[in-house]
């Protein structure tokens, strides 16, 4: 069944910043980077998680199972917040974050956790394999649905466009990209670094159908989510405008958040912002 499909909108939001505070937290006692990336993405992680995937993180492994790529490992700290507050596993576990012996690496890797379902951080390698996959699922004749949260640095792959021109070559409307189009990359804008808008455009005109939101509006998200699969038997991208470091006004659209690590006082700072002391 879908996960906690009835969850409201107010809900959604108090979610996201806990997660974020605990995101910060993580980051902080890790002493790992890339925080500003994993708090791009956790109002997208929250709608897709929350509203739309059929999961059951008793039965992880199930072969009916939707699928969710997490294609911008750099960020993995939201992905394995995400999966801890859907209960894959336990909080005591996520504390393990990048600690001597720990499975839960700064980069997912298959089989460390339950709910991992790829290895990823080399930039562009998500969507080629959600293309496997859901093209997989019509092969099996299973009807499950494959979702690829990606970034906006990861558009400058040329194997992201050849996924992109394979999948609706195939009609893969069981497959879904969402951008995280925070417009940073590690040393830069994304279009100055390379030319993406309107990167909405590019997408449709590759044989996708396409939707822009606010990635940070929960209603907007969830809006297009519901919509999915549109019935134009094409796969779906959806580019979600986000703020890098969102949440945080003191991280927001500052790329030194992709490299920083907060200091205590900053941990306690940013969490009395999200309304968590």
């Amino acid at each position: 069944m879908k996960s906690n499909a009835n969850v409201n909108i107010s809900e959604l939001e108090s979610i996201a910043s806990q997660m974020r505070g605990t995101i910060v937290e993580l980051s902080h006692k890790a002493n790992s980077a890339h925080l500003g990336s994993a708090l791009s993405s956790v109002d997208i992680m929250t709608a897709i998680y929350w509203t739309t995937l059929n999961i059951d993180p008793q039965k992880p492994t199930d072969p009916n199972r939707d699928r969710l790529i997490f294609s911008k490992g750099h960020a993995a700290m939201s992905l394995y917040t995400t999966l801890a507050y859907q209960g894959f596993f336990s909080f005591d576990f996520l504390n393990t974050y990048t600690q001597p012996g720990t499975p839960l690496a700064e980069h997912p890797m298959v089989g460390a956790a339950p709910g991992i379902e790829a290895t990823t951080g080399s930039l562009g390698h998500g969507l080629p394999m959600g293309v496997g996959i859901a093209l997989a699922g019509r092969i099996q004749k299973r009807d499950y649905r494959v979702f690829v949260v990606m970034s906006d640095g990861e558009c400058n792959e040329g194997s992201i466009w050849e996924a992109a021109l394979l999948a609706p070559a195939h009609n893969l409307a069981n497959l879904t990209v969402v951008v995280d189009y925070n417009k940073w990359q590690a040393t830069g804008r994304s279009n100055e670094v390379m030319a993406l808008s309107p990167l909405r455009g590019k997408w449709e005109a590759f044989g996708w159908s396409s939707y822009e939101v606010d990635g940070h509006n929960m209603a907007e998200l969830v809006e297009v989510l519901k919509k999915i699969p549109d019935g134009s038997s094409k796969p779906v991208a959806i580019v979600a405008n986000t703020v890098k470091g969102k949440g945080v006004s003191f991280m927001e659209d500052d790329n030194n958040w992709h490299y920083r690590i907060p200091v205590a006082e900053e941990v306690t700072k940013a969490k009395m912002e999200l309304g968590l002391l």
